[in-house]
């Protein structure tokens, strides 16, 4: 049922880190996400049985994230599951895995929005997570989902090593036509436990 019509007090949002493999490596990544599966990751049986009972809780919206959500083999099954299952569903991804036809499935799936990390333009985007080209793979998964009508908003974590940035990332967020950015602050866990000297000051 639609939020509004649930009985009772607000239900959660419930964020579900269904992986800590990512293609990735974010210097400040919270999961310490890595090239490898977690040998404790649920299965598709158990992310179900998960998702049956979010939906008996009533909870409105889940979000899919990670590590990378969209390295599960099974991430669109479990996608198309929750909304079967009446949830919305949204995912938060580094982006570079957004082809052409993967957000055609999204859209087929029915996600409520697309949420693509950024920390940077260009090359300082690439040096935050670790690989070269992740800028232009995140760009164009970006690109690829607008251009199919979705919802999408970039996320970025603000740092001593990027505010500066804030200002070209407004300007690419209206020039690529993007719905919405949310800042984070940067979390003491994970890799991201390491860069506490490089957490922004008030001043900045």
């Amino acid at each position: 049922r639609p939020p509004q019509e649930i009985e009772g007090p607000p239900r959660p949002v419930v964020v579900w880190n269904c992986t800590r493999q990512c293609n990735l490596a974010c210097v400040h990544c919270y999961a310490s996400a890595g090239n490898r599966k977690s040998p404790d990751e649920m299965n598709t049986e158990s992310g179900k049985a998960f998702i049956r009972d979010l939906a008996d809780f009533s909870v409105p919206v889940l979000l899919f994230s990670g590590g990378e959500p969209m390295l599960r083999k099974d991430f669109f099954e479990l996608a198309d599951y929750a909304c079967r299952q009446g949830l919305r569903v949204a995912v938060s991804t580094n982006g570079t895995l957004i082809t052409r036809e993967a957000a055609g499935k999204l859209k087929d799936v029915g996600f409520a929005e697309i949420g693509i990390s950024l920390d940077a333009i260009g090359p300082g985007n690439d040096r935050f997570r670790g690989h070269e080209g992740a800028y232009r793979a995140a760009l164009e998964g970006i690109r690829n989902c607008v251009a199919l009508g979705l919802r999408v908003s970039l996320r970025l974590t603000v740092t001593r090593l990027n505010y500066q940035e804030i200002a070209p990332i407004l300007r690419l967020t209206e020039e690529e036509h993007i719905d919405r950015i949310c800042f984070y602050h940067l979390a003491y866990s994970g890799r991201g436990g390491s860069l506490q000297k490089e957490d922004i000051s008030h001043a900045q």
